[in-house]
């Protein structure tokens, strides 16, 4: 008994180099901008702002149609600043237990139908919403021509994620390396 505490070795550390390993492990990835995934976000954000304002700008609430647009696009514009948040702050890489390009093909599916719907009832409900040549005619008919622009950029998305999702199930190991996005 008299040898133990010579044989044990004990390590401590300060508060600081545990604060210190935690926020440089959150730094901002500059290249998820310049990716293919990253700079479709950034467009699929700002047109989907467009969308929403453009039929916020209206009197929508008196025209169901014009609320499910205006649903569609602001809960996917939340949605899409979530995942570029994780992505930008590479955050994703720390929840590494949930398939991220999965969840982002889903997502994108999701979102591509979703705004196929919202297009269409856009679209639909321009002209018997609004009289030719006023300013809410023109708002609405311009947030129906970004809707069809965000609907593209979310089938664009999909289809990358899909080569993504692809991808990771034949060679993990680039998948991991290109840091989940291409």
């Amino acid at each position: 008994m008299a040898e133990f505490p010579s044989k044990v070795t004990t390590r401590t550390s300060s508060p600081t180099q545990g604060a210190g390993a935690s926020v440089s492990a959150m730094r901002l990835d500059l290249g998820f901008v310049r990716s293919r995934l990253g700079a479709l976000m950034l467009l699929q954000l700002v047109l989907g702002l467009l969308v929403w304002a453009l039929i916020a700008s209206t009197p929508y609430h008196l025209y169901p149609a014009y609320s499910w647009v205006m649903f569609v696009g602001v809960f996917l514009w939340l949605v899409t600043i979530i995942f570029f948040v994780l992505y930008l702050f590479q955050l994703h890489m720390k929840l590494y237990m949930v398939p991220w390009p999965l969840v982002l093909m889903i997502f994108n599916a999701g979102a591509t139908v979703l705004y196929i719907t919202a297009f269409i009832t856009c679209s639909a409900a321009v002209d018997p919403t609004s009289l030719k040549g006023t300013q809410a005619y023109n708002q609405r008919a311009a947030a129906s021509f970004f809707a069809c622009l965000v609907m593209i950029a979310y089938a664009v998305s999909t289809f990358f994620s899909f080569q993504a999702w692809r991808g990771v199930r034949s060679n993990a190991a680039t998948s991991q390396m290109a840091g989940g996005y291409a």
